[in-house]
């Protein structure tokens, strides 16, 4: 512990014993006590911003002494949980916030910033085993600079991300060798240099933790391997040059530096902290503006209360304090708590039963989450597009189960060639390359094969699974309507993959950008813009020689959350209101601009790396003179009530937990404490990507007018797990999109259509999209 600490402490529990012997010195002499409470958490509640020193034993075991106030700790305390854990340090409104020293009953320690909870800012985290951290953490992960001792005697310092190695950085085994260079997701990866304890050294590029690329071996004598690196002997070639002292044949095989010499440079992983100091967190009644707003009935629950330990939900959440669910105060102030602020705000008697504004257009607040249901309809036989269905997924097994080398992810501009394609017969009768099917006679072609395997490879894409996903047993399920561009949608069974049929014109234009999205996905891995796997086209024999152009991408919701609420958001407000009342909006609704009555709140590491790639995106987008793309938002209420409404994290009830997707007695969707400790574990924090299943906080907004897009923010907050992704991203602007811009600028509001230049699409889209999303402080 610091010295300065140290002495905090110290003086603190000084005074709390001076305070405990006039406590008893006053009782005796018929006092009333009023410098020092020594009480249980049945106590009744404090006078408001009254700050005193206290001891406090609850019945569930724990202690606390140190300064108090509002009911909640405030100021220098100790906290002594049952199981051993204890916290000494500052205090704010129930947290841990400020310089604090955290210790486990198995002796770990950490000492150093806490922020609302969390272990932020600097600190130094010794393990039970003596594993050591010392640097930069954010929301409980090493998060920036740091520097870790690992017990086997291993050593890294450099930059972190999200609790793994990332950027920069020097790993030092403890059997002399060394890497420096770049780091990615707790690899080597990128540009970096090797150096073995016998002298012997390796200066090249990486990628998920093994030379790959160009790269130089050299040995202590002066002689050297120059060529690129491979795992795959095939992909590997390369050229020996001796040192001039060096006599005689040499026989080496570069292989060796697979097979052997990096056999004793693994990464080790590291201690793992048992549980969180965020975890061990109490739910105080100590929100001042809630209680100011809400009566104090003194009855059997108030008195029979104690700290309610914060669910892993609240703990995620990171923001905000708990405040009076229905086990902290009596059933009599339930009926105020979660009141709508639409009435506060003037605008009750606007309201319909239905949730829009008959007056204004405007929707209000008012959730109902209806069961979930899955998107589309099963393509079984005798459905008009079963034969397409059986085309598609004899040409995929085709083209994917074709054999090839091993490519590097190092294109040539010849496989970016328009003219780069493959046309396969698919006689019924079968081939020499082809199964014999029960479909019609119909040829497939596959556009710019090669770039399309690679991207599989860069977004690591297995092609046994990506097979067995679209051309397994399962069919494919079709979207009941065709989207606004007259395209159909089918899903495959597992959700994982989308397939959408084009025009032809799409195709041109994907196809003109291609060689520069391949280098912007591949440039930034955490990219929001949609995944493409496939490009191709089925030909119907016959009169008609029909043809069905089709591109295959990820689905930016396939995930075990139930998707309540899905929102396409432009920045754009005319025609962007949906024409349903609240009871009809169910989870495969898609509403829109003037339909979002939230703001989007990240933490603040999420919502930096959100700014960034968005603006990234949208510069390229940009460039490649795209416009009229979306942003594809879904959102899962972590909690909800069994009446089926989502719980603000102000008026939580008591209702029973089910799996994420499962469907109580009554109909509503609600998350496990399990699943959500899942999310909370950090060792499964580094699966959350941006853009995908990653918990945040919703501030519900009003609107005062029809014509605003982003409302007043109310002080509503739900706890979600929020998905998003950049969408429809094939539409450039061209004659019919500036014929468009024409037509409805002379009817509306220029800056409110959709269709206008991409340079103004995009500076519209991101001041949207940068209202919509704000950080969480």
């Amino acid at each position: 512990m610091s010295k300065e600490l140290h002495g905090i402490v110290k003086g603190w529990e000084t005074k709390v014993r001076k305070a405990q012997a006039a406590a008893k010195k006053k009782r005796a002499g018929g006092s009333i006590f009023a410098t020092m409470s020594v009480a249980h958490v049945d106590d009744d509640l404090d006078n408001p911003g009254e700050v005193y020193l206290a001891e406090k034993v609850f019945s569930n075991g724990d202690m606390y002494t140190g300064q108090w106030a509002d009911n909640c700790p405030n100021g220098n305390g100790k906290y002594l949980w049952s199981d051993g854990c204890m916290y000494v340090g500052e205090w704010v409104r129930g947290k841990t916030n400020g310089k604090g020293m955290f210790s486990w009953p198995s002796g770990a320690t950490y000492e150093g910033q806490f922020k609302n909870g969390y272990m932020d800012g600097e600190g130094t985290y010794i393990g039970c085993s003596n594993d050591t951290y010392r640097g930069s953490w954010v929301v409980n992960m090493k998060n920036g600079r740091g520097i870790k001792n690992y017990t086997n005697g291993d050593h890294y310092e450099g930059n972190w991300h999200r609790g793994r190695p990332d950027g920069q950085g020097r790993y030092q085994w403890s059997n002399g060798n060394q890497y420096i260079g770049q780091w990615r997701n707790g690899k080597m990866n990128g540009s970096g240099t090797m150096i073995w304890a016998d002298g012997n050294r390796y200066d090249g590029c990486w990628e998920d933790g093994l030379p790959k690329g160009n790269g130089t071996y050299r040995w202590l004598d002066g002689s050297f391997y120059v060529g690129v690196w491979s795992q795959d002997p095939k992909e590997m070639s390369g050229t020996y040059y001796p040192s001039t002292s060096q006599v005689g044949q040499f026989d080496w095989d570069p292989q060796e530096v697979y097979l052997s010499y990096l056999k004793d440079c693994r990464i080790s992983r590291g201690e793992k902290i048992s549980v969180f100091p965020s975890q061990k967190m109490v739910n105080w009644p100590c929100d001042g503006e809630f209680l100011q707003k809400q009566p104090i009935w003194k009855n059997s629950r108030v008195n029979d209360a104690r700290p309610r330990t914060a669910s892993a939900d609240e703990r995620l959440s990171g923001g905000g304090y708990s405040c009076g669910s229905e086990s902290d105060f009596g059933s009599e102030t339930n009926g105020q708590l979660g009141t709508g602020r639409e009435e506060e705000e003037g605008f009750g008697s606007l309201r319909s039963d239905d949730g829009v504004n008959t007056a204004r257009g405007i929707r209000h607040h008012h959730i109902r989450i209806q069961p979930t249901k899955r998107q589309g309809k099963t393509i079984t036989k005798g459905h008009r597009n079963y034969e397409l269905m059986l085309n598609l997924q004899l040409g995929i097994r085709h083209s994917v189960g074709r054999p090839a080398s091993a490519q590097s992810l190092d294109l040539r501009s010849t496989a970016f060639d328009t003219k780069e394609k493959i046309w396969t017969k698919f006689p019924p009768e079968g081939s020499k390359h082809t199964p014999p099917h029960q479909s019609c006679d119909f040829r497939w072609k596959d556009y710019c094969p090669l770039v399309f395997r690679t991207l599989r490879k860069l977004f690591k894409v297995d092609p046994a699974d990506y097979m067995i996903s679209i051309c397994g047993n399962d069919a494919l399920r079709e979207l009941s309507s065709p989207g606004k561009s007259g395209s159909f949608f089918y899903f495959t069974n597992d959700d994982k993959y989308m397939i959408k049929t084009m025009k032809k014109a799409e195709v041109k234009v994907f196809l003109r950008m291609l060689p520069a999205y391949y280098n912007h996905v591949r440039a930034f891995e955490d990219t929001l813009i949609t995944k493409f796997y496939g490009l191709h086209c089925v030909k119907l024999t016959g009169p008609a020689q029909k043809k069905v152009r089709f591109v295959i991408m990820g689905n930016l919701f396939c995930t075990e959350y139930a998707i309540h609420r899905r929102f396409d958001l432009k920045g754009s407000s005319h025609g962007r209101l949906t024409d349903k009342a609240e009871s009809e909006i169910d989870s495969t609704t898609t509403l829109k601009d003037l339909d979002l009555n939230f703001i989007f709140r990240l933490k603040k590491i999420w919502f930096q790396e959100f700014c960034r790639q968005v603006n990234r995106d949208c510069d390229f987008l940009e460039q490649e003179r795209i416009m009229d793309y979306s942003l594809l938002v879904g959102v899962h209420f972590r909690e909800v009530s069994q009446t089926g409404e989502p719980q603000t994290c102000k008026a939580r009830s008591s209702g029973v937990r089910t799996t994420p997707g499962e469907l109580n007695s009554e109909g509503a969707t609600q998350l496990s404490r399990a699943d959500v400790n899942l999310l909370f574990d950090p060792s499964r924090w580094a699966s959350i990507r941006l853009g995908i299943s990653m918990p945040a906080r919703a501030e519900v907004t009003v609107r005062k007018n029809a014509f605003e897009l982003i409302g007043e923010p109310t002080g509503e907050f739900y706890d979600i797990v929020i998905f998003f992704g950049i969408i429809d991203i094939l539409q450039d602007y061209d004659i019919s999109k500036k014929l468009e811009h024409a037509y409805k600028s002379i009817q509306y509001d220029p800056t409110s259509i959709s269709a206008v230049d991409p340079r103004q699409y995009s500076r519209r889209f991101r001041d949207f999209v940068f209202s919509a999303f704000t950080e969480d402080s």
